[in-house]
């Protein structure tokens, strides 16, 4: 299986300890986390995606508005600078081991933060990466998926 996931999230994984804006939420992305750590690929998308999905519900989902949209223009450029390869809606990554430690590093040292402006996860995020992402959710072992 593929997990849709809109570029900011790409970030936003790095980090994830759990903790989201409603226990449905945090359920949903538990269930998101541990796909990418079995090495399902990503595909980006443009708007809601898989993580946003029990947003939806809302009166007016924060995950449709023009910051957000923002965020994922800035968190595509960051990483696709940093991967040196295209992230735009279309694209496919795996997540693989190297992959996101070279992007746990760059997050760590500020390389890949433009996104973060504003967000009011950003603090709890750097203190998770100060700590060495050591509760994250989302980790990898050498092995290669099955599929």
């Amino acid at each position: 299986m593929t997990i849709k996931l809109r570029a900011h999230h790409l970030l936003c994984l790095l980090t994830y300890v759990g903790k989201g804006y409603s226990p449905a939420f945090t359920a949903n992305y538990d269930r998101v986390a541990e796909r990418l750590s079995r090495g399902e690929d990503i595909l980006l998308v443009s708007g809601p995606d898989d993580v946003c999905a029990p947003l939806l519900d809302e009166t007016e989902p924060h995950c449709l508005n023009e910051s957000v949209v923002d965020r994922d223009r800035l968190a595509g450029l960051d990483v696709e600078e940093l991967l040196a390869r295209p992230i735009r809606v279309g694209t496919h990554l795996d997540l693989d081991t190297g992959t996101l430690a070279r992007m746990r590093q760059a997050f760590s040292a500020g390389l890949v933060r433009k996104a973060c402006g504003g967000c009011e996860w950003n603090e709890l995020c750097s203190t998770i990466a100060a700590g060495g992402y050591s509760d994250t959710l989302v980790q990898r072992s050498a092995a290669p998926a099955e599929g």
